[in-house]
């Protein structure tokens, strides 16, 4: 009786063993401790705020405390790095914006790492509201007048940006047009000279754009999001206009390190997308000006690929260097 129950026990043991190389977790009780959100913006911005809300969301469907970390510096390159190296156990997760996934990448003489190894795709968090606007003493009122403004007069017109996203987005509308680009900081900086008459045109967020609209001293073009915003409800979007090259819009999703499970990749990607379903959340967002939504793992990949992609052959045609 004693040597069964040995035997019995010898085998329990062998078919719970964890593998070398294999994860010891299970997906039905995974996550079974808090996970870290890593995010490459510092306390107080737009990302952070973001990323501040979606985290308490889904903290409450997981039933497990989402703790945010703030990686700020070098574009938000830092941060995907820790995440990167990160165990792949589902307990770090990223908070990835376009400009470390794409822009750094792309625009980098060297390229702090390839975004498709590095890295594993789980679910779109959704895009930033972002609007073509000029300040309303420019008598352009469609985007087909702007540009004939600009081909008329080629190096007369100017514009600003504040990031890459907005920056190859005005250069994929203008094409050959000759248009000034200023630089800036931030948007507000921007925003405050586009108000004064100093910048003719520029692409600027949700969270600016809609008061300066209702107030009647900037004009709104269009919109870099695939729908029309509930922010400008008459902004046409770029498909409506024919725009079909405007391709470039800013986006955030969520990563985990490279081998991270496929089970649990799909179960955090269906918890993130309900996460954005949910009223409270979603109605936060849209005070942030951010349309949030999520996607299946699969589905992150192509469009992120797709995005990679645009934002490359935008680089390459205009000869954009990094700075």
């Amino acid at each position: 009786m004693r040597r069964r129950d040995l035997a019995l026990a010898a085998v329990a043991a062998l078919t719970t063993t964890v593998l070398p190389g294999t994860a010891a977790w299970s997906a039905d009780a995974y996550p079974n401790k808090p996970l870290r959100l890593i995010v490459g913006f510092a306390p107080g911005g737009g990302a952070d705020a973001l990323t501040r809300i979606i985290a308490e969301g889904l903290s409450k469907q997981l039933g497990q405390q989402v703790i945010v970390e703030n990686r700020p510096g070098a574009d938000g390159v830092l941060a995907a790095q820790a995440t990167s190296s990160a165990k792949p156990d589902g307990y770090t997760l990223l908070m990835g914006t376009n400009t470390a996934m794409v822009a750094a990448p792309t625009l980098r003489p060297t390229s702090p790492y390839d975004p498709f190894k590095a890295f594993t795709p789980i679910s779109s968090a959704g895009q930033f509201s972002m609007f073509l606007v000029v300040p309303s003493s420019l008598p352009a009122k469609s985007v087909n007048e702007l540009l004939a403004m600009v081909a008329a007069k080629p190096g007369a017109y100017n514009s600003a940006s504040s990031n890459s996203a907005s920056e190859l987005a005005m250069l994929q509308l203008l094409g050959d047009r000759k248009v000034v680009n200023a630089r800036y900081k931030g948007d507000m900086q921007a925003m405050t000279d586009l108000l004064g008459g100093q910048i003719h045109m520029m692409f600027t967020t949700g969270t600016l754009a809609p008061g300066f609209v209702k107030e009647g001293r900037i004009r709104a073009l269009v919109t870099l999001l695939p729908q029309r915003s509930g922010l400008l409800p008459d902004v046409p979007t770029g498909g409506e206009l024919g725009l079909g090259k405007l391709t470039i819009t800013p986006w955030a999703g969520f990563f985990g390190p490279p081998g991270l499970p496929k089970e649990i990749a799909e179960k955090l990607s269906q918890e993130l997308q309900n996460t954005l379903k949910r009223p409270d959340v979603h109605a936060q967002l849209v005070q942030q000006g951010f349309e949030g939504y999520g996607m299946s793992p699969a589905k992150f990949t192509e469009f992120f690929r797709t995005q990679y992609d645009a934002f490359g052959a935008t680089v390459r045609e205009h000869n954009v260097k990094f700075e």
